[in-house]
């Protein structure tokens, strides 16, 4: 799970509300009708801008996003080097057992890698096997680009919603002039949703949207990883010059330098 997704936000909403809880009277910021206007509206006019399968494979990414942290690039290098070992001492075929099990060190396979194994076992080329999963990378950064064009959509949409409840707000209010008990929730309605706009925005679509920004970027760190080692391991390469070309796109503290 990525503690710091979820702990951020639980303390960002923590102290909003225990500013609201010291300065007193907390219930006022509870308005049935400025929900619906900002969470209603957001989510609403988001999605005209998007299809329903688009909605529903951001709606997976963002999950992933909050409950699963990306493999470290290191770790995955570190993977494929085993296995390169192995390979060139033993032959591709002995990866089978790897791949029937799942587990390298205690550790899972990727799924990704997975795949790009099974290839390599299969007998395809290394430029196949390359062109194969170079896709498979492309089109899950398309997929992650849709979910955070989404998310930065409803940060844009959030706080435009929050004036619209305003106005109705004000509207309200200015109607209701002869009537001093209609003021009160009028102008409740007008300064309430301009509150949840802003939070929505910046608390919760705008961070998510950098959120996921980030994994997707590191998650295509660690697919690049696996690419270059199935490709190599297909060729049958030294597990060194694997580990040269690997540190040739992994962060300068994330190197491998026992095999350099």
């Amino acid at each position: 799970m990525d503690l710091a997704t979820l702990l951020g936000l639980i303390a960002a909403f923590g102290l909003v509300v225990g500013g609201m809880v010291l300065g007193g009277a907390p219930g006022a910021y509870l308005d049935t009708p400025s929900l619906l206007i900002v969470l209603g509206g957001t989510a609403a006019v988001t999605a005209i801008g998007f299809n329903p399968s688009d909605l529903r494979q951001a709606h997976a990414v963002l999950l992933r996003a909050l409950f699963r942290r990306v493999e470290d690039p290191a770790t995955a290098a570190a993977k494929a080097i085993t296995l390169a070992g192995q390979a060139r001492t033993e032959g591709v075929l002995s990866l089978e057992g790897r791949l029937r099990a799942g587990v390298i060190d205690g550790q899972p396979l990727s799924p990704f890698f997975k795949r790009g194994l099974g290839l390599v076992v299969d007998g395809m080329p290394s430029q196949q096997i390359e062109t194969v999963l170079g896709r498979e990378v492309e089109a899950m950064a398309a997929r992650h680009a849709k979910a955070v064009g989404m998310l930065r959509r409803a940060a844009e949409i959030a706080p435009a919603m929050g004036l619209i409840g305003t106005l109705v707000g004000l509207v309200q209010m200015l109607g209701a002039l002869d009537d001093p008990a209609r003021i009160g929730p009028a102008m409740a309605l007008a300064l309430i949703t301009t509150l949840y706009g802003a939070v929505l925005a910046n608390m919760v679509f705008a961070p998510l949207a950098a959120k996921l920004e980030r994994n997707s970027e590191d998650e295509a760190l660690v697919q690049s990883v696996y690419l270059t080692a199935a490709a190599s391991i297909s060729r049958l390469e030294n597990p060194r010059h694997l580990a040269t070309m690997l540190n040739a796109v992994l962060p300068p503290d994330r190197r491998l330098r026992h095999l350099e």
